[in-house]
């Protein structure tokens, strides 16, 4: 945990940005109760999870640390049921928003959201088509239980680092188009975007959250 700290501090630098406006998501996916712990006693609170069922097992055993859980996988409608959960980064289509905006008004209680964007333009990934993504916000930003608080991509799976640099290029510029738009409501204060294996490019273009 160190030695990622200590990378994106040199990035920061190298791009002339504060380290304190990145943050740090831990992928937990099949990682275990005890291990989340550790990570926690390490002052690492934002953790991610991608499948429904495992985020309810690990919050039986985590709901009384100090963290915040966000979803980061596909999220299939008739999986909207997630009352501990503080943000959804992958919401990619207007069906999702509408369902999820009807379970919240149920528990009357309002959800922070990312709208993933398919950047790469890979039929493999899911998200919302760049060119469409200014339509699915207007859309979204009528449902008043959804606080849209930014964009959340994932890079071309590639060895090209000009490509993954395009991608996210291409999700700081549809950020700038939103706030332009100047859409009620909506906030674009997070970019998600960056993995493990492409994070340094991502802060260079941007990032304030990847995981």
């Amino acid at each position: 945990m160190k030695f990622v700290r200590e990378k994106i501090n040199l990035t920061c630098q190298f791009a002339g940005r504060n380290p304190k406006d990145v943050k740090l998501l831990l992928a937990t996916k099949t990682v275990p109760a005890d291990r989340i712990k550790q990570a926690l006693d390490a002052h690492q609170t934002l953790i991610g999870e991608n499948k429904v069922q495992e985020l309810q097992e690990k919050y039986s055993l985590l709901q009384n640390e100090n963290m915040e859980w966000h979803f980061i996988g596909h999220l299939q409608t008739n999986k909207v049921k997630l009352k501990y959960v503080t943000c959804i980064h992958s919401v990619d289509r207007l069906k999702l928003g509408r369902v999820l905006h009807k379970e919240l008004t149920k528990e009357n209680r309002k959800l922070d959201i990312l709208v993933q964007v398919n950047t790469s333009y890979e039929e493999s990934k899911f998200g919302v088509a760049p060119e469409e993504t200014l339509n699915l916000i207007e859309q979204l930003s009528e449902l008043d239980t959804l606080n849209i608080k930014g964009l959340m991509t994932i890079g071309k799976l590639t060895t090209d680092d000009k490509e993954t640099r395009e991608c996210f290029r291409l999700l700081k510029s549809i950020r700038q188009q939103v706030i332009d738009q100047n859409y009620p409501g909506v906030e674009m204060d997070i970019l998600s975007m960056g993995m493990s294996g492409d994070f340094e490019i991502a802060i260079e273009e941007g990032a304030t959250l990847f995981e």
